[in-house]
């Protein structure tokens, strides 16, 4: 059975193409922390020696800020991009500024988290869930364990006014029939105030200023391993995800080489250098980190990123509404 698993596998990357003439510079610019993109661009170049890659690192808000400037002023210069979320993506896609990438090979991915017109690819899951310090007096398995009289006044999160991911979590929960807006009511009856993004966020609930609070997954199941008082729970409703998708832009000066970091990344070797770097692999075929649950076991949020793009502002608008901003 092994044996035909891995033969399976090996199968579902069989289409990844290998360019003969993949040589040229290539500028990508991406949100990924400094360290995991040398590693991506290393990693590419030790597949493609002759390209020489130029990128640039900052927020996913400082990317697109450098990338509009740059559009508006005729000369935008990443070839490819590397950032947080499928909604900006999408924002990009309805201007018509990527390229679409037919041959991309995405047999045996989740077609949820992938552009069927192939002009973005998911390549790695960071979902959000629930973090807690381990001296809380909850354990929380669900979302409404955080509206429980124990948790108030002890809770942080980061504010989707400054956080992509805490953006999409929130239009996932307020999606959900479940939960929806009157959650966010009453997470702000118990004292949450969202600010900043989830690095704070951490540092907050790990040091025990707070208790508990949303959280992307790789921080605190890192941090536990590095002792930290931290737990971070998949909750039973489900958990979102950013799934740090790449695209080529349409004015690409090198689509051929942007091309091949795509199929790189969306490779079994991009696949597993995402695992070795702590994240959830997007490809269920490619096992999770040490820390993270049976990739079959998570589940996700629905989450229509055109349509989160379309309620964008009317959602920032209701959600200032409720915590001030």
């Amino acid at each position: 059975m092994k044996k035909l698993l891995i033969a399976a596998t090996a199968l579902l990357f069989a289409g990844q193409v290998q360019a003969a003439d993949v040589t040229g510079k290539l500028v990508l610019y991406t949100s990924q922390p400094n360290e995991d993109a040398q590693q991506t661009v290393d990693a590419f170049k030790a597949k493609h020696p002759g390209v020489e890659v130029e990128w640039v690192r900052d927020g996913t808000p400082q990317v697109m800020a450098k990338l509009r400037a740059e559009i508006e002023a005729g000369a935008p210069k990443a070839d490819v991009l590397l950032i947080a979320d499928t909604v900006t993506m999408e924002s990009l896609k309805k201007e018509g500024r990527l390229l679409a990438h037919p041959a991309a090979d995405i047999a045996g991915y989740d077609p949820a988290i992938m552009d069927k017109d192939k002009t973005y690819f998911s390549t790695k899951l960071i979902t959000t869930g629930i973090m807690y310090n381990t001296a809380a007096p909850v354990k929380p398995t669900s979302y409404k364990d955080l509206l429980k009289p124990e948790v108030k006044d002890k809770l942080a999160m980061p504010s989707p006014l400054t956080s992509g991911a805490a953006t999409i979590h929130m239009v996932a929960l307020t999606g959900n029939p479940d939960l929806g807006w009157a959650y966010y009511e009453k997470l702000a009856e118990q004292g949450a105030n969202p600010q900043g993004g989830n690095g704070a966020v951490y540092k907050a609930i790990a040091g025990g200023e707070k208790l508990y609070g949303f959280m992307v997954d790789y921080m605190p199941i890192r941090g536990k391993a590095q002792g930290a008082p931290v737990e971070f729970v998949f909750p039973e409703e489900g958990v979102s995800a950013v799934t740090e998708p790449v695209a080529i832009l349409s004015t690409a000066q090198n689509p051929t080489a942007a091309k091949a970091f795509v199929d790189f990344l969306i490779s079994r070797e991009g696949q597993e250098l995402a695992a070795k770097q702590g994240y959830l692999p997007a490809h269920p075929a490619v096992t999770p980190p040490a820390g993270f649950p049976a990739r079959e076991t998570i589940k996700l949020l629905p989450f229509d990123p055109a349509k989160a793009l379309e309620g964008d502002a009317a959602n920032k608008a209701k959600f200032t509404e409720i915590f001030g901003g």
